[in-house]
């Protein structure tokens, strides 16, 4: 249960609370993860297409504090609100519109104080403060001075952090997992499609085609001829709701964590539902690619799904799709967001191999792909239990602290 203390205030369990530089970080391939509001999940890092800085960016950027193990990171803008905790043996740096927050750990546990501020009655707290703008925005002054209800006891708060964190550490566990799979096939598929070491390669003839030099026998063909296309529903974003009785949506800014929180009660045709193991592209900003694993939904505007028309193996068709989806990524611009068009994805053309070849590629890259949609729904579904618990552990409906829990040591 929580203890009898006053409601306190965020910025008073706080060692401190600063904010981010209001400049863009200059990026380079290699080096440190600069955290923007993309890469802030639900309670964890998303690093997954990460910008990195150099040594003596992250210096510049880190001049008022250095983020470190235990400290939360807020998302102010787009999605406005999620927090996640930096982990161990992470040095990373804030990105815009982003906010450090380091618990003071003789009065609240991190992990605890995490899962607060996603429980529902902080994320009401931050929906309403940001509400009324274009952009839903916090400012710092809101961030510090937000009310938060009574604390339990430091042991108890780390119980409930233990239960929740198991569940992250799952999920985690399977995104690994996941990674080595996504390894293993861009492996694969640089062997056998990019320096064309295929099984039977020996004593193949090359031919030309407009891709260069392939060999003899595979084709050419067009995007649009293997694979339908079809893009997202022009939903009115001022009527999304986050009440899941309603239609899920998924925006671009969910492609890369197979999750949506954006309901509307529009009715719209069922061509625009994406189903596990659909291929996302988000068209503005980042072109993000996915493999869509998470709860039925329907496509947002400026986001597109592919479908492969044949029997052609959805996981080729999308290692096939990144080197020009890579390529529009780094050469259009905008005048603030870079867009893909109808005609960047109509000018797409891929390499089809043989019948041979392709019966090979669909046992191989199958098999990879089942197993990792088959992970990401479980992550889902992991999501959804730590989801459903958390308010019940937060609120103190449900009482832990007579339980023995193994709590990790600090």
């Amino acid at each position: 249960m929580r203890g009898t203390d006053q409601v306190c205030i965020l910025n008073s369990i706080c060692e401190f609370i600063i904010d981010c530089e209001h400049k863009t970080a200059p990026i380079q391939e290699e080096g440190y993860p600069s955290i923007r509001t993309p890469n802030i999940g639900r309670g964890r890092l998303i690093l997954e297409g990460v910008n990195r800085v150099s040594e003596e960016t992250y210096n510049l950027w880190t001049q008022r504090a250095i983020p470190r193990e235990g400290d939360l990171i807020l998302a102010r803008e787009a999605p406005v609100g999620n927090v996640a905790i930096i982990q161990k043996n992470l040095q990373v740096c804030l990105g815009q519109r982003t906010v450090l927050i380091r618990p003071n750990k003789s009065k609240v546990d991190p992990n605890y104080l995490l899962y607060l501020l996603l429980g529902d009655e902080i994320q009401g707290k931050i929906q309403s403060l940001s509400g009324g703008a274009t952009v839903a925005h916090l400012n710092m002054g809101e961030i510090r001075k937000m009310k938060l209800p009574t604390l339990p006891p430091l042991t108890t708060q780390q119980k409930i952090a233990a239960i929740l964190s198991a569940y992250d550490d799952l999920i985690e566990n399977n995104t690994r997992r996941i990674k080595i799979l996504e390894e293993m096939a861009q492996a694969i598929y640089r062997e056998w499609f990019v320096n064309f070491r295929f099984p039977g390669h020996v004593g193949m003839e090359m031919v030309e085609s407009e891709l260069g030099p392939v060999p003899e026998g595979w084709e050419v063909r067009k995007l649009f001829d293997i694979a339908d296309v079809t893009y997202g529903f022009p939903f009115k974003s001022n009527i999304f709701t986050s009440e899941p009785t309603d239609k899920p949506v998924i925006r671009i800014r969910n492609i890369l964590n197979d999750y949506t929180d954006n309901f509307t009660t529009e009715s719209v045709s069922e061509k625009y539902l994406v189903k596990n193991g659909d291929l996302l592209v988000g068209m503005d900003g980042d072109f993000h690619m996915g493999k869509w694993a998470g709860d039925i939904a329907y496509l947002n505007q400026r986001v597109v799904r592919f479908r492969p028309k044949e029997k052609l193996s959805p996981y080729y068709l999308y290692l096939a799709l990144e080197k020009p989806i890579q390529y529009f990524d780094s050469t259009i611009t905008g005048t603030t967001v870079a867009h893909l068009s109808d005609r960047d994805l109509k000018s797409i053309r891929l390499l089809i191999p043989d019948v041979t070849l392709v019966k090979k590629v669909n046992e191989t890259f199958d098999s990879l792909f089942n197993l990792e949609i088959m992970l990401k729904i479980k992550n889902t579904n992991l999501r959804r239990t730590r989801d459903l618990l958390l308010p019940k552990l937060i609120s103190g409906e449900l009482d832990v602290s007579e339980l023995d829990i193994e709590i990790p040591a600090a």
